[in-house]
């Protein structure tokens, strides 16, 4: 659900530092809110802060959010607890994999590369043909 950042309220928070937000700030410049914030019924923030905040900073006037119903206060506070606790960072080995992998879909080998323009070439043919 789309909702305003002008009707969100943020309550005590467990998390005090935020830490730097640049990156965030980046990465939803470049792709956007990959995971919604989390909110109760009258807009108070359960989860996603560092996210929030991020998204004010880059000008954003409105933010995907998940309404949470009918959770009483001690829900809503382990709530919070949980989205934070549960993040477990990548190891160096599985983001080094992650990267390689990146850079061999960023950078194919010639091999792929002559196979992809021949699949071009007849992609554009077969669509010529059936116009």
């Amino acid at each position: 659900m789309l909702v305003n950042i002008s009707e969100i309220t943020v309550k005590r928070r467990v998390r005090k530092d935020l830490g730097d937000l640049e990156a965030l700030k980046d990465s939803l410049r470049r792709y956007g809110l990959l995971n919604p914030i989390t909110l109760n019924s009258k807009y108070e923030l359960i989860a996603g802060e560092r996210r929030l905040e991020a998204a004010k900073a880059i000008g954003w006037t409105s933010i995907n959010a998940s309404i949470i119903d009918n959770a009483s206060p001690a829900v809503q506070l382990e709530m919070e607890i949980e989205e934070n606790n549960q993040r477990k960072i990548f190891t160096d080995a599985e983001l080094l994999e992650g990267y390689r992998r990146l850079d061999r879909l960023n950078h194919p080998n010639i091999f792929v590369r002559i196979w992809n323009a021949i699949k071009t070439f007849f992609l554009r043919i077969r669509r010529k043909t059936h116009r």
